[in-house]
């Protein structure tokens, strides 16, 4: 769906992803006919990050909560 957004109003997904900065910085691009085709290729590439940073997030946190239980002290001979 995000994806979709980015294509036909760039700057919507940014406020989705709650960066309110870089979606008015987009949407100030997006204003100038030039600018159109950066903000889309800017706005594609932040969901695909975006995307990415939550598949690390849930990657990271089920790695924790694995490993939480102590680990046995070695045996020392």
């Amino acid at each position: 769906m995000r994806y979709v957004l980015a294509f036909f109003v760039p700057w919507l997904v940014f406020f989705t992803m709650g960066k309110v900065g870089r979606g008015i910085i987009c949407l100030i691009l997006q204003l100038t006919v030039i600018g159109w085709l950066p903000a889309t290729i800017w706005a594609l590439s932040s969901v695909g990050n975006y995307y990415q940073d939550k598949r690390t997030d849930r990657i990271v946190s089920a790695i924790n909560t694995t490993h939480q239980q102590p680990a046995a002290e070695p045996r020392r001979i």
